[in-house]
């Protein structure tokens, strides 16, 4: 199968999203199947700073309409790690910016001609490559106007639209349609029009051949008016053609085992190695050795569905205890503000650093002792899952896909390895952080948990093998319509 993966997000970025991790390790496990993948996304800044990345000029340049203005898209050549071949669109005038979706929690004005533009000079490159992709895999709303673009255009494409994040939708005015320059008929309720607004992610729902979730839960959640973000209604409609995947983790770049970047390895049944981790993560950040509390830790973007309305009210109880906390990661100002002021008031508690560092995040998945996910919505868990490697234990709200990776623990029956809330209040959150600290100060049970974790296995191999089939499926019935 020839595949074209489609993304706003994806490697060499510095993110700590689930999007990069995904565009790094599928196209790499279908590879291994023996499929020919490769990749699409905006040549950022970050990218062009980037001198460890090896770069080529293809020379080719297509010309791109966005409304009334003509834009050109320089075609810039480069692999991923895994060897996947990249392809970087450049058009500095849309992508040469500090950020990708905007600064400092604040979106870019232009962000509908932007995505509009990448989504149609991806096209554009998919029509030129040689032999021509039979599967264009788009990833959430920056990608998702390429279905509604190929059922215009009658291309000869089979189209596949995964949702990582329904919340985000590229929902923009209704006057900003015209920059589709698609015909007036596609602005209606069978179309990328929602309440007399241009929304991206819509459209793709309704043109794409085959839609994926990053969970089976999230896919069941998306479907409901309480997890569907406005577009359950749309989602139901469509629900035939939508089909649940389990993320999988990378566990070449997430492996406690092999992880280059930290200053011990370790695995089950050989633990010494994450105490050095722990003793130099709270060296690293300044944090007291003792007491001899549990270290608690997060790696993610601070917004709202990340759960922080449960977690702010809780940090001077937290803190004012036995404990240490670790965050990194950067987003709404607010957050970002009141974290920095939480990190002042305990300095030896407590450590914040808004700057993503890729050694840093590995540090604290290998030195906390439990990881926090208060999550409004987790999607797929891809957080959760690295921390079970790297033995530490999740309290965790159960929601989208966390529930298919943590097993809550329960002592009367021996079984589980994580501590699950079940509702939506700070209360609740902390009552789950309690049954932690409690467990944790057991040594011999809190071993074996963190061993019964560790051992969990949750590698690509199955989510790359039910994509393959979706590939499958449709190239058949594309070659079955020729």
């Amino acid at each position: 199968m020839r595949i074209l993966m489609i993304s706003a997000e994806g490697p060499p970025l510095a993110r700590a999203t689930a999007l990069v991790d995904v565009l790094e390790a599928l196209p790499r496990e279908l590879r291994a199947r023996k499929h020919e993948v490769a990749i699409a996304m905006p040549y950022y800044r970050e990218i062009s700073e980037n001198t460890a990345i090896d770069l080529r000029d293809t020379g080719i340049t297509v010309e791109v309409q966005v409304g009334a203005k003509n834009h050109v898209a320089e075609i810039v050549e480069g692999r991923t790690a895994g060897g996947v071949q990249t392809f970087f669109i450049r058009c500095d005038e849309f992508f040469d910016r500090a950020g990708i979706y905007g600064e400092h929690g604040v979106a870019y004005e232009d962000n509908a001609a932007r995505f509009i533009f990448f989504s149609k000079a991806a096209l554009e490159l998919a029509r030129r490559m040689t032999p021509t992709p039979q599967i264009l895999h788009v990833h959430d709303w920056a990608a998702a106007l390429i279905p509604p673009l190929v059922a215009d255009q009658k291309l000869p494409f089979a189209t596949v639209l995964t949702i990582h994040h329904l919340a985000e939708q590229g929902s923009f005015w209704g006057l900003d349609f015209d920059l589709t320059n698609l015909p007036e008929r596609y602005f209606k309720p069978a179309g990328v029009e929602y309440f007399g607004r241009l929304n991206l992610l819509k459209g793709g729902i309704v043109f794409a051949d085959k839609i994926t979730t990053v969970s089976e839960r999230y896919r069941r959640e998306t479907l409901s008016p309480e997890g569907g973000c406005e577009l359950d209604i749309v989602l139901r409609e469509h629900a035939h053609r939508l089909v649940g995947i389990l993320n999988g983790a990378d566990y070449k770049r997430w492996n406690p085992e092999t992880d280059h970047l930290l200053p011990r390895g370790f695995g089950p049944g050989q633990l010494e190695g994450k105490m050095i981790c722990r003793a130099l993560l709270l060296d690293a950040l300044q944090l007291a050795p003792g007491p001899s509390g549990p270290v608690f830790g997060m790696v993610t973007r601070l917004v709202p569905e990340k759960g922080f309305e449960l977690l702010m009210p809780l940090l001077d109880r937290l803190l004012s205890d036995d404990v240490r906390l670790i965050i990194l990661g950067e987003g709404d100002a607010g957050y970002e503000t009141a974290l920095a002021i939480a990190a002042r008031k305990y300095p030896t508690r407590f450590a914040y650093r808004q700057t993503y560092d890729e050694a840093l995040a590995h540090l604290i998945e290998a030195g906390m002792d439990i990881s926090l996910i208060p999550s409004q919505i987790e999607p797929s868990g891809l957080s959760a899952m690295y921390s079970l490697k790297y033995g530490a234990l999740s309290v965790a709200r159960a929601t989208g896909g966390i529930q298919e990776i943590i097993e809550d623990y329960d002592p009367t029956i021996n079984a589980g390895f994580g501590f699950l809330c079940y509702e939506k209040t700070p209360d609740a959150f902390w009552d789950s952080m309690k049954r932690a600290r409690e467990v944790f100060h057991d040594k011999t049970t809190w071993t074996t948990l963190m061993e019964r974790a560790m051992a969990r296995d949750f590698s690509w191999s199955e989510a790359a093998a039910r994509y393959e089939s979706i590939y499958v499926e449709l190239a058949g019935a594309s070659s079955v319509a020729v």
